[in-house]
């Protein structure tokens, strides 16, 4: 008897056998040292004694930040820390641009996308911790009620913005980064504009941060454009690009520091008035750091696989639409670590400025243990570390911040 055709619609596929994984054993803390430290007798010595001298310096440490360290240097100069020369009259105006950067910063929270769930906002204090101990260890030093006051009011408003961003249209995120520019702009004007305080008289850690905004804000765009041009296929371009790159690289930061103090009004138009020593020093950081940003981007440039030209040639877009939208988004993703370590380093150069007679953050450490109540007291350690930390602080949050967005971008990843 033979046997009629088979349906096979009915029949269902066999499922093969689930692949084996490995069983898991949770480690405990015993068995991870005895695996990690403490496998071999030279490895048992290497941790005892590192053990003990990382233990000492933290003794150390402690026992100066908390028991020997005199601190009174910083609490009756905190004001020169955080303005330098700016007038104590205006300084209700920084706080109006304090309050402005708050309000920007809290409706951009608000409207960016995403959930917002209990890891997101664990996240977010593991990246700025160092600036809210930094903000706690100001506070302590204050000798008034009346900054904390004002600072609770900043977060009121930061919450405030915060609220109203969750209610707008998740459309705007795409505008942020124009709000943020629009925030920095206004809180600029607040500070200066008005009859306010112009940037000549400015210093402290207002100085120091001005100086660093400014220069990332202006100095990325002009160092994508001399990577662009680097490999541009027109000559003169090119040339010129090369040629300022590789002359600015050659040149030390303070030399051209120097020059830009001394020589930068021999390159402006007649007519023109002699720009101020922070014109001249933001201006130097600017050329020096444009010249690293375009080393960074084009190193970008050539990680992206020619294929992706190819193709975007092969659909019809023109060079500008394909390198707009197909090749510098890739190249820019790629070297995001590398982008932000020029940034954290040139928030670090703006101490150089201290040699054209500025003010900033360790101008200021350098000079208050000269005055008549502090000369000779041997005060210097107490005034650089507390500017060391004011410094860790800020890099620290700008490399967290990096990292957040190299894993949002899955930079790294295939």
């Amino acid at each position: 008897m033979t046997a009629g055709p088979v349906d096979t619609t009915t029949l269902e596929p066999t499922a093969g056998p689930e692949p084996t994984r490995p069983p898991t054993h949770a480690t405990s803390p015993g068995t991870w040292l005895r695996e990690n430290l403490f496998n071999t007798w030279y490895n048992s010595l290497l941790t005892v004694v590192f053990a003990a001298l990382l233990a000492w310096v933290i003794y150390r440490g402690l026992r100066f930040v908390f028991v020997t360290g005199r601190w009174d240097i910083i609490r009756v100069n905190l004001t020169n820390f955080a303005v330098g020369r700016y007038p104590r009259g205006e300084i209700p105006r920084i706080w109006a641009g304090i309050y402005v950067i708050a309000a920007v910063v809290g409706l951009g929270a608000g409207v960016r996308p995403g959930p917002r769930t209990a890891r997101s906002r664990l996240d977010a204090v593991r990246r700025g911790w160092p600036l809210v101990v930094l903000l706690l260890v100001l506070l302590a030093f204050t000798r008034t009620p009346l900054p904390a006051l004002l600072t609770l009011g900043s977060a009121a408003v930061a919450a405030a913005c915060y609220l109203l961003g969750r209610a707008l249209p998740r459309g705007l995120a795409r505008r942020l980064p124009w709000l943020y520019v629009l925030g920095l702009v206004a809180a600029y004007a607040a500070v200066s504009q008005f009859g306010g305080v112009g940037w000549g008289r400015w210093g402290g850690l207002l100085l120091t941060l001005f100086l660093a905004t400014g220069g990332i804000v202006l100095s990325f765009p002009i160092g994508l454009l001399l990577g662009l041009g680097r490999r541009s296929s027109f000559p003169a371009i090119r040339v010129v690009c090369v040629g300022y790159i590789e002359l600015i690289r050659g040149v030390p930061l303070i030399t051209l520091l120097f020059m830009s103090g001394v020589a930068l009004g021999f390159f402006l138009p007649p007519g023109w008035s002699r720009p101020e020593q922070v014109t001249r020093a933001l201006v130097a950081l600017i050329a020096f750091t444009a010249a690293y940003i375009a080393e960074i981007v084009r190193g970008g440039l050539q990680s992206v696989p020619r294929g992706q030209m190819e193709a975007a040639q092969a659909i019809g877009l023109s060079p500008i639409k394909t390198t707009s939208l197909i090749i510098l988004p890739q190249a820019l993703r790629n070297v995001i670590p590398a982008i932000v370590g020029q940034f954290i380093s040139l928030f670090k150069d703006t101490s150089l400025v201290t040699f054209l007679g500025l003010l900033e953050l360790l101008g200021v450490a350098q000079t208050i243990t000269q005055q008549p109540d502090f000369l000779g007291a041997g005060l210097q350690a107490e005034a650089l570390v507390f500017a060391s930390f004011v410094y860790w602080s800020f890099c620290y949050s700008m490399s967290r911040a990096s990292q957040r967005l190299e894993k949002r971008l899955g930079v790294g990843e295939r």
